[in-house]
């Protein structure tokens, strides 16, 4: 099987809100596939997780930012991408905070413009309580990783929440 290696980026705002998007597929096979993700992208070329947290940020966001290169979080599991092909996805987490929540769909792709429906920031009550499809499905364990003054930890700093984080399921 295939490796797609990623970064999902945990844009949080002032408010100590989560910044998700809708993915909604009408055809394919992902067709009728409806969930919340946070943005985030393939490594594309020689990138490194940091590098392609940084240009999927921009892409899809608009926000400008250095990301850091140490992520807060990681998971690797089986992923179904839109043509149908099935892959071990490489995911790590990466964290960038903004004041402002002003977003740009300028620089999104023709599938982005497809499947991208709509954006919320999300409070972490509301991702503890929502009845909709939200991925990784232990998104609050990650973000349990980002204390509210701002100190992110890597999670081999965290003893035992390299299985907590590991238990998401697809995406």
């Amino acid at each position: 099987m295939r490796e797609r290696a990623s970064s999902r980026i945990l844009v949080i705002d002032q408010n100590h809100r989560l910044l998700l998007f809708r993915f909604a597929y009408k055809n394919g096979a992902l067709a009728g596939k409806d969930w919340w993700a946070t943005p985030g992208g393939a490594l594309e070329g020689n990138e490194t997780y940091a590098e392609a947290a940084q240009r999927e940020l921009f892409e899809e966001t608009g926000i400008v930012s250095i990301v850091s290169d140490t992520h807060v979080a990681e998971r690797d599991f089986v992923l179904q991408l839109p043509d149908g092909e099935h892959v071990l996805a490489k995911e790590r987490f990466f964290v960038v905070r903004v004041s402002d929540q002003s977003l740009s769909k300028a620089h999104w792709t023709d599938e982005e413009k497809q499947v991208m429906r709509d954006s919320k920031w999300w409070a972490l009550e509301e991702l503890l309580t929502t009845t909709e499809v939200v991925f990784p499905e232990d998104i609050p364990a990650i973000l349990n990783l980002v204390d509210v003054v701002g100190n992110e930890r890597h999670m081999a700093d965290r003893p035992g929440v390299d299985q907590v984080v590991r238990a998401g399921g697809d995406a």
